[in-house]
């Protein structure tokens, strides 16, 4: 499933370990906002590792599932990227 993955991390240590592991799984596509194409498993892994870096007092993560339908309707203003998991890569 697609998932919009976003965070607000209040200490600059967390925030780029939280950064990192974000890039593990997806793509940013702003500075605090990561799409990603997960399975239960993957997400799980997600949530585990962020659990274990993010301090749940002063940090936050939001998780938001995007429908197939809600995909379709994701429109981009100004820079910005879409993120599509069909498109073909060439390595050259």
């Amino acid at each position: 499933m697609r998932y919009l993955v976003i965070y607000d991390i209040a200490d600059e240590k967390r925030l780029l370990k939280v950064a990192k592991t974000m890039e593990d799984f997806g793509k940013r596509v702003q500075k605090s906002k990561f799409e990603m194409e997960l399975t239960k498993k993957e997400l799980e892994n997600l949530k585990a590792r962020l659990a274990s870096i993010i301090d749940p007092e002063q940090d936050g993560v939001k998780y938001i599932p995007l429908c197939k339908k809600c995909i379709a309707k994701i429109e981009i203003i100004g820079e910005g990227e879409f993120v599509d998991p069909d498109f073909e890569y060439y390595i050259v």
